[in-house]
């Protein structure tokens, strides 16, 4: 059987190896990629001589599948969850402490808000469950229109634009209530008589297990294992330029015929690819919009006087040029004990992609001047390291389930074809391990039925 896997992320890598676990050693696997490397928006730099994460740097901790992932490689050592501490909030020129007891920044009382916003929006709180909520069942909004219209824009912008800026480099006006917040439009289709009822309700059980998971040697580690363990041949510098089918199954250019494939492209890719045979899936991955963004990795004096926090979240229209700031050393132990602190600075949002025509200089030096204002502290770096992401995540719009819906359903008419990637069920690294599982489980049982076994 030859199976050709086009994007080699992280989905792609875990679709490939899963495959080789279905299918044996006599499975022709190939990986398409179009860059010169494996891995997607996971990325390990070199920062001060010590291996540091400059795409994604960490998991949510209560989801499965990466523990799960890094046991079966034989990597369970290099599991790590953060130290404990909490984020402050950037806004109106002063750092604030992350409210505690919200859904994504929204907040289930006026309490949880007080400092961050003023009197009248906290009073606004206060009466929202005395409101009557018009809210129909299966509808879609931005997260924006809902929270503003109900708390106030403060809330929106200080609360929760920093959380939604950090998860899929959006805003709560680019992001829909039900893609990003599954569980809060449950409570709203379930008749909650207001937005405060439908957060409470909506919350997570208590729980005391880390929130987040990380690798303390980089997500490289992850992506080397996967990569050897999958045997595959990988063809890299190279696109995938067309998709059609054959009387014995594909043709996948630049690698020719095959009998299965797998998509692991971001949805621009993937709309064009089945823009001939799959229009019905085609359409709606078309309309999945990117962000780009940029991070810098500073390493600074271990003394800097960095707050004893894990990071910095900056509201919505700050005089800052970036968006947040990741005290790595404070948050992870393992690089506290590091000769050298370290801080991640993110740049960008949806709509603006102006920072990645900046130059590495002129990125650095804004990276230390807003780390400066927003600590107070001297900052001199050491060593830097820049790392653009074009196009790197997907925007969770309203009517996004729709649209993957309607994509999967298209796909399911075709055997020997399944879709995987970062724009379908989750932006984080567990949701694309279990996209990249369930596409070469679909291969996997449709290879072995055309083999007849």
């Amino acid at each position: 059987m030859r199976i050709a896997v086009v994007g080699g992320g992280i989905s792609g890598l875990v679709a490939a190896y899963r495959l080789r676990r279905s299918l044996g050693p006599h499975a022709d696997i190939t990986v398409i990629e179009r860059s010169d490397r494996l891995g997607g928006i996971l990325y390990t730099g070199e920062l001060a001589g010590g291996p540091l994460d400059l795409g994604a740097e960490a998991f949510v901790g209560r989801r499965p599948e990466v523990p799960e992932l890094l046991r079966e490689l034989g990597l369970g050592s290099q599991l790590v969850t953060p130290a404990g501490l909490r984020p402050l909030v950037w806004s109106e020129a002063t750092a604030h402490p992350m409210p505690e007891g919200t859904l994504m920044g929204i907040p289930a009382s006026a309490e949880s808000m007080r400092g961050l916003v003023d009197a009248e929006t906290l009073a606004r709180i206060e009466a929202e469950s005395s409101s009557a909520l018009a809210w129909q069942p299966g509808a879609d909004i931005d997260v924006y229109s809902l929270v503003a219209d109900r708390f106030g824009a403060q809330v929106a912008r200080r609360s929760v634009d920093p959380l939604l800026g950090g998860v899929y480099a959006g805003s709560s006006r680019s992001i829909g209530v039900r893609a990003a917040l599954p569980t809060l439009a449950a409570a709203l289709d379930a008749g909650a008589p207001s937005l405060t009822h439908a957060v409470a309700a909506a919350m997570p059980p208590p729980s005391n297990a880390p929130v987040f998971g990380g690798i303390r040697d980089g997500y490289r580690v992850l992506l080397e294992a996967l990569s050897a363990r999958s045997g595959a041949k990988f063809v890299t510098a190279s696109a995938a330029t067309r998709l059609d089918r054959d009387s014995n199954g594909w043709v996948v250019d630049p690698v020719g015929a095959v009998d299965a494939v797998v998509l692991a492209t971001p949805a621009p890719v993937t709309a064009a690819l089945l823009h001939t045979i799959a229009p019905a899936a085609a359409r709606p991955a078309s309309e999945i919009e990117l962000s780009s963004s940029v991070v810098v990795a500073l390493a600074l004096p271990r003394d800097t006087a960095l707050p004893v926090n894990s990071g910095i979240l900056v509201a919505t229209g700050e005089p800052l040029r970036a968006k947040a700031f990741t005290l790595s050393s404070r948050k992870w132990t393992h690089l506290s004990e590091r000769e050298n602190a370290s801080v991640r600075i993110s740049f960008g949002k949806f709509g603006d992609d102006s920072t990645l025509a900046w130059s590495d200089a002129d990125l650095i030096s804004a990276a230390a001047e807003d780390l400066a204002t927003v600590t107070g502290a001297t900052i001199e770096p050491l060593d830097a390291l820049v790392r653009r992401w074009p196009g790197g995540l997907a925007q969770y719009g309203p009517g996004h389930t729709t649209r993957v819906a309607e994509i999967e359903s298209a796909v399911a008419d075709f055997a020997g074809l399944a879709v995987a990637g970062a724009y379908l069920h989750g932006v984080g690294v567990p949701a694309c391990v279990a996209s990249g599982t369930a596409a070469a489980h679909r291969i996997a049982d449709s290879v072995g039925h055309l083999g007849g076994g």
